[in-house]
């Protein structure tokens, strides 16, 4: 069987650094999807201008998603809604989801920041505190005199230095050989100057905060390091028993199995769940040798050519026969070699002698057998250093083989032809930032609409209700005095008649009288007139002008103070409006994460903090000036409800890489409409349900009546998950945005040695 050669090596090194040349080439040919967002006010002009298009109805006209949403007299007006969008080509840039938290909703940073700690303190100390372990022997081994020790180390710390802290600048190869800043201690830490911190990781930062498959390379590559011995593992192993390990205890054989039941048993369950994978690969080593026997490397080294003769003068043809040939012979590439790995790992198991038989016989047990009797698996689990037991999870048994055989021969002359890539690739570090993140859950969400009651139900206040009152006294004081000026005139016209006809009466009588002729009529007609004016007529008439006259200047005076009063209250009333429309804003997170995307549990059913970093949805931001009234608070970032609505509605986004992109031309804007229109399943919702939601409710609108609008969108439900994969195997691992491989190529390097070690052997 041919062993792998350099020319695959270099091709495989080619494909993996290129990885992202074939979607930067051939974007113009995938969909379009939403890859960025920004919420405009007002208007949206200078929008077309940034390379954003606007949201439209069905008409292609762009919507104001904000109709109607203020208030009447008093409030913050009205303002216009926008939402603009960019589109990428780029699955992996795509927009996968958009979702709203109201102000009042259900979030807590407290928790967040809570869980963040716990975390920190339950997982992430623990971890560093036993992985540090392996961190220790890696450094032993870079200062080792022995030969095969130190040369896997500096192998390991050369593959290592691919991958840099954007913290210190260094590579983790180098940056871990001295002492870490947990080890240290903050004091000592802290007295270093800012140059010497840089050689000192902030290795809880790193394990925390890092690329998720980052991490696990970093942890699987000291792992491989790790074991200071004068002998391998295995070695060790086959030449200890489980009763070796009883009598080691000093114990009676019930004690003793208790005793090494606490030691073990945990390793040993992990090495259970390895077990029926790597017993697979085994069985199929036989069948894989002929396949490879087969295998035709041409076609690697005619791809290495043609990518090695790529420019910027290349045709779109040429670029299409690479993309083409690319990904085929990536698959193939990988597929190589793993089975190069299981083919001579398998050889190697069968050429080591383990009780009756081999030890290619102890690991093609039935996994069945082994868990009815895990303790045959204690003397492998004492054999290993604590080193590799810390690491234990990080690598799977076909790569704890592949490191026990002390005769490889590492070499880095190929790790030249990879790119370094950051530690922290992909991941935006701010969702680790204390207060920037909130926590949303179902519970939260519950908790926050039963306590979700808005307060401000009375506009006025009771000072206003005051002024509002006086200003009726006085309106009532002024209609009271204008009817007693009215009774009065009344009563002073009804008089004057009968006055004036005794004055008549009086003039005829005395002219009469001088003359003495027609004395008595004259007489008589007085008497009457008289009489009819009498009893009080005069003070009647007296007293009614001055009812008349005082209830004037009464009059006057209610006038005055009504419009006092009116004046007074109609300013209060006006102030009082601008406070009940005046929201406290509270600020708006810069993240929000479900609770149930970001925890989960481990094998003993305890509840931990998972490491999803695409599960953070991002606030969407808005051009919110920085003299707007409530930029001090809210900053730029959006509100729905443009301001002016009785709570904030900040719409989310977020990049999964585990769910469907949005299609740009799928963004559709309805109004006034509750129907969902035909092809759509969703649109922008609320945290916590998948259905559209009206942007303009009423809940956080003061309009009651305005219209309704929904933003409706689509997902490219083809579109494939650029997930990469971790270990697949055991024996091929993803780091960083650009596909940096190492696992795979670390894995090819060393069976090449084992290879070659065994084709020696073979002549031999």
């Amino acid at each position: 069987m041919k062993h792998i050669s350099r020319t695959v090596i270099a091709v495989v090194l080619a494909i993996l650094v290129t990885t992202l040349m074939p979607a930067q080439v051939f974007a113009d040919s995938l969909p379009e999807y939403v890859g960025e967002l920004k919420v405009f006010y007002g208007d949206y002009t200078g929008a077309e201008k940034d390379g954003y298009k606007i949201v439209c109805g069905s008409n292609g006209q762009p919507v104001d998603l904000n109709q109607g949403a203020g208030g009447g007299w008093g409030s913050k007006g009205e303002k216009a809604v926008y939402l603009g969008y960019k589109t990428t080509n780029d699955r992996k840039d795509a927009i996968t989801d958009l979702a709203l938290m109201n102000m009042k909703g259900g979030y807590s940073v407290q928790e967040y920041d809570a869980l963040m700690e716990a975390h920190m303190n339950s997982q992430i100390i623990p971890f560093v505190d036993n992985f540090l372990t392996a961190i220790k022997e890696y450094r032993e081994n870079l200062n080792s005199d022995n030969t095969e020790n130190k040369q896997r180390a500096e192998y390991i710390k050369s593959v290592l230095n691919k991958l840099t802290d954007d913290d210190t600048g260094k590579g983790l190869g180098d940056l871990l050989v001295n002492e870490t800043k947990y080890e240290m201690g903050d004091d000592a830490y802290n007295k270093l100057s800012a140059e010497e911190k840089k050689n000192h990781a902030d290795i809880l930062t790193i394990i925390a905060q890092a690329n998720g498959k980052a991490t696990l390379l970093v942890e699987n590559l000291i792992t491989r390091a790790a074991d200071t011995g004068d002998s391998s593992w295995i070695d060790r192993f086959v030449s200890m028993s489980y009763d070796d390990l009883i009598d080691q205890t000093g114990l009676g054989p019930v004690d003793a199995g208790k005793e090494l039941a606490k030691l073990y048993s945990d390793d040993a369950d992990l090495v259970l769940e390895m077990w029926e994978t790597f017993r697979s690969q085994l069985l199929e080593a036989d069948k894989e040798a002929e396949e490879l026997e087969n295998t035709d490397e041409t076609d690697l080294g005619e791809l290495e050519e043609k990518i090695d003769a790529l420019n910027d003068n290349s045709s779109t043809e040429e670029f299409l026969d690479i993309f083409d040939a690319f990904d085929k012979s990536r698959n193939n590439a990988v597929d190589y070699l793993n089975k190069v790995s299981n083919v001579a790992v398998a050889e190697y198991l069968r050429s080591i002698e383990y009780g009756d038989g081999t030890l290619f016989d102890f690991f093609t047990a039935e996994t069945d057998e082994i868990y009815d009797d895990i303790t045959v698996l204690y003397p492998l689990i004492a054999s290993l250093s604590a080193g590799q037991r810390a690491g234990l999870e990080f690598v799977s048994l076909n790569e704890l083989v592949i490191i026990s055989d002390r005769e490889n021969e590492y070499s880095d002359e190929n790790l030249d032809e990879l790119e370094n890539a950051s530690i922290y690739e992909g991941v935006d570090r701010a969702i680790y930032q204390q207060g920037g993140v909130a926590l949303t859950s179902d519970a939260l969400r519950k908790k926050a609409a039963a306590n979700d009651a808005f307060v401000k139900d009375e506009p006025l206040s009771k000072i206003t209700n005051i002024f509002i009152i006086l200003s009726a006294v006085s309106l009532g004081g002024f209609i009271l005095s204008k009817g007693i000026q009215l009774g009065a005139m009344l009563r002073y016209n009804s008089l004057l008649p009968l006055k004036n006809a005794l004055t008549a009466a009086n003039s005829k009588f005395v002219a009469l009288k001088q003359g003495m002729k027609g004395y008595e009529a004259a007489r008589n007609e007085y008497l009457l007139a008289s009489k009819n004016f009498g009893g009080g007529g005069e003070a009647s008439m007296s007293r009614a002008l001055s009812a008349m006259k005082y209830s004037r200047y009464m009059s006057y005076g209610f006038a005055v103070a009504m419009v006092v009063f009116a004046a007074i209250t109609t300013y209060l009333a006006w102030e009082d409006m601008k406070e009940y429309y005046n929201v406290s804003f509270t600020p708006i997170p810069h993240y929000m994460v479900e609770e149930k995307d970001i925890v989960g549990y481990n094998r003993k059913g305890e509840k931990t903090v998972l490491k999803n970093q695409t599960a953070y949805y991002k606030a969407v931001e808005c051009n919110r000036k920085t003299d707007a009234e409530f930029y001090k608070t809210l900053g730029t970032c959006a509100d729905m409800n443009g301001d002016v609505g009785r709570q904030w509605l900040a719409l989310y986004a977020v990049k999964n890489e585990m769910m469907d992109p949005i299609l740009a031309d799928s963004l559709v804007a309805t109004v006034g409409s509750p129907d969902v229109p035909q092809g759509y399943d969703t649109g922008i919702h609320m945290f916590g349900s998948d259905a559209a939601f009206n942007l303009n409710s009423s809940l956080y609108d003061w309009n009651n009546s305005a219209k309704s609008v929904y933003v409706y969108f689509r997902v490219d439900e083809d579109a494939a998950n650029a997930t990469g994969s971790s270990f697949t195997g055991g024996a091929v691992a993803l780091a960083g945005g650009a596909g940096l491989v190492l696992g795979a190529v670390a894995t090819a390097l060393c069976m090449t040695a084992t290879k070659k070690k065994k084709e020696t052997k073979a002549e031999a």
